[in-house]
C-alpha cells in the first residue's frame, strides 16, 4: 500500500536488469526479462561469451492493487551490460553434460522522486552457477540449474539509487527450448529466487517465482519472429524483523515483439521489447533488450 511505497522514494534499489521498486526498496536480485529465445539450449562443450543489454525507462510506481502512487517526478532509468561466461564441459552428469557460468553486470541507474535525485554506476550484484544440460533431440533442449547471487553491488541503505541489493539470493531453475529452423519455436525457464536477509536493514525480501517465456515462427533463414515476455509472482510476504510485512506481495507480466538471428555456426543475437503491466507494488516500465553469445 501507499505507506510502504512511499519510502521507496527514499531507498530506490535496482537489480542488473534495471527492473526497480518491488520487494524491499525495489528491484529483485533475478532481472525479469532477461531470457528469450535459446533458453534451454546449452551450446556443445566449449567456452562461449553471451552480452546481455538491457535498457529499463518508468515513471510508474504502483501499490498493492495496481494503482499508480503519487510520488513527484518519480523516474527510474537504467542501462546494463551484462557479460555471461559459459563453459560447457564434456563431463556427462544424468544423462547430460555439466555446465558452470558467471554474470558480471555493470549498471548505469539514475532515479528521482519528490525533487531529488541521483545517479550511480558500477559493478552490480555477481551471479554464478552450475547444471546441467540435455539435448533430447535435434529441437528438444532442457537445462536444470542452480545460481547463487552474491551481494558483490555498491549499496548504502541511506542512498536514493543502489546498484546492488546487499542480500544473497539462492535460484534453483528449469529451461526448455523447441528449436526449428523453419516451423514453431518455444522457450521458457522457471526460476525461484530465495531471498535472504539484508544484515544492515534486517529485511528480508519475499521468495518469489519467474518465467520468462518466448514463442515465435522460424523462417528458415537463420531468423526466428515472435513474442516473448515474463511473469513474476512473489508468494511469500516480507518480514522485518521478523514481522511480516502487511501487503508487500508483488508482481507483473510483461510482453512484447522478439527477434532472434542465428548465422549457424554458433554465433547469435537476440533483441526484444516489453511493456510491463498488471504490476502490484512496483514499477511500470518498459525494457528494451540484446543478447548476443560468441563461441570460443
Amino acid at each position: 500500500m501507499k505507506n510502504r511505497l512511499f519510502p521507496f522514494a527514499a531507498a530506490a534499489l535496482v537489480g542488473w536488469s534495471g527492473h526497480a521498486l518491488a520487494t524491499e526498496g525495489g528491484g529483485s536480485t533475478y532481472p525479469s526479462g532477461v531470457e528469450n529465445f535459446m533458453v534451454g539450449a546449452v551450446p556443445p562443450p566449449g567456452l562461449y561469451v553471451l552480452n546481455y543489454d538491457n535498457l529499463y525507462v518508468a515513471d510508474k510506481l504502483k501499490d498493492g492493487l495496481g494503482q499508480q502512487v503519487p510520488v513527484p517526478g518519480f523516474k527510474v532509468n537504467a542501462a546494463v551490460v551484462a557479460t555471461r561466461v559459459v563453459w560447457s564441459t564434456p563431463q556427462p552428469v544424468w544423462g547430460g553434460n555439466l555446465v558452470f557460468h558467471t554474470i558480471i553486470p555493470v549498471v548505469d541507474l539514475k532515479v528521482s522522486a519528490a525533487g531529488a535525485s541521483q545517479h550511480k554506476t558500477g559493478v552490480g550484484d555477481i551471479t554464478v552457477g552450475v547444471g546441467i544440460a540435455h539435448h533430447h533431440s535435434e529441437a528438444l533442449h532442457t537445462a536444470t540449474g542452480l545460481d547463487l547471487v552474491l551481494p558483490t553491488g555498491g549499496y548504502d541503505k541511506t542512498d536514493l539509487a543502489n546498484i546492488g541489493r546487499n542480500y544473497a539470493s539462492l535460484q534453483p531453475l528449469f529451461g526448455l527450448t523447441y528449436l526449428q529452423s523453419r516451423g514453431f519455436n518455444g522457450d521458457f525457464k522457471i526460476t525461484f529466487n530465495l531471498n535472504q536477509k539484508n544484515k544492515d536493514t534486517q529485511y528480508r525480501s519475499g521468495d518469489e517465482v519467474f518465467v520468462d517465456f518466448a514463442t515465435g515462427y522460424g523462417l528458415g533463414n537463420g531468423w526466428t519472429l515472435g513474442v516473448g515476455g515474463y511473469v513474476r509472482r512473489q508468494w511469500s510476504s516480507d518480514t522485518q524483523a521478523g514481522a511480516v510485512v502487511a501487503n508487500s506481495r508483488s508482481s507483473g507480466f510483461a510482453l512484447g515483439p522478439s527477434l532472434r538471428y542465428d548465422n549457424g555456426k554458433g554465433w547469435f543475437i537476440t533483441a526484444k521489447f516489453q511493456a510491463e503491466s498488471a504490476v502490484r507494488n512496483g514499477t511500470e516500465g518498459k525494457a528494451f533488450w540484446i543478447k548476443t553469445a560468441i563461441p570460443f
